[in-house]
């Protein structure tokens, strides 16, 4: 099992089981959150700032009551739409499904608001997923803080399904009937051909269509009896491309 912690702020850290050969039975993949102040702390940060994140000067903040009407709005018109991520182990591409409005534009969001920079995979299940988008420094923390503590709704019937190379999205740890989304982190399937018995219950929103070897050696990295990285694997740096 995964390790558990607390955080001050929203909703991270999701857990998933599963291997290649025999895929363990469905468990509630979630998010959970970490505080970062904890001696409890798994993750060994070397890079932890103060930094407040881009665009501060936008008062502007996400909460449950208007999210789903923010991002309505926000994905009307946006192109189809590709996220480069840079890590410290190579460079990988995703290309985000058009017909997944809500969650194309939350990882849109995300990016340009500069959120997944300096953020971590901090769960690598071999032969199964790589997750991201946490990180116990204070930076993270902050950038949660100021774009604010908001769910997304499941998008489940589209057709796609959890194929090697498929982004997908974790449900809240909350009481959550619905498998409400938490928008802050995601998984990709490293699985051959794929782990289809997350389908229906997780969000595909889009899929790596360029460096998945990149995907496939940090799915490698040496991990402990949590799944944790023994070395911290960073997103340095997420950009869209136009």
């Amino acid at each position: 099992m995964l390790k558990k912690f607390k955080y001050p702020s929203i909703i991270l850290l999701f857990f998933l089981v599963g291997c290649q050969e025999t895929p363990k039975e469905k468990t509630p993949i979630v998010s959970k959150e970490i505080n970062p102040d904890s001696t409890q702390s798994v993750v060994k940060t070397s890079q932890e700032t103060d930094t407040i994140p881009e665009e501060k000067e936008d008062a502007f903040e996400l909460t449950e009551e208007n999210a789903i009407d923010f991002f309505f709005n926000y994905q009307k018109g946006l192109p189809t739409t590709r996220v480069k991520l840079t890590t410290n182990h190579g460079n990988f591409t995703i290309e985000l499904y058009d017909n997944v409005p809500y969650h194309k534009a939350n990882f849109i969001y995300l990016t340009k608001k500069g959120y997944f920079n300096n953020t971590m995979f901090h769960r690598v299940v071999k032969g199964f997923i790589i997750q991201g988008g946490n990180a116990d420094n204070k930076e993270t923390a902050q950038k949660r803080r100021a774009i604010g503590r908001y769910l997304l709704p499941p998008d489940t019937r589209k057709g796609y399904k959890h194929h090697r190379g498929t982004i997908s999205m974790p449900s809240s740890e909350q009481d959550n009937p619905h498998m409400l989304a938490s928008p802050y982190e995601f998984f990709i399937v490293v699985t051959k051909p794929g782990s289809y018995h997350l389908d229906g219950d997780y969000t595909p929103f889009g899929r790596v269509i360029e460096g998945m070897e990149v995907v496939d050696l940090i799915n490698e990295q040496p991990v402990d009896d949590g799944d944790w990285p023994s070395k911290n694997i960073y997103i340095q740096k997420a950009e869209v491309l136009q």
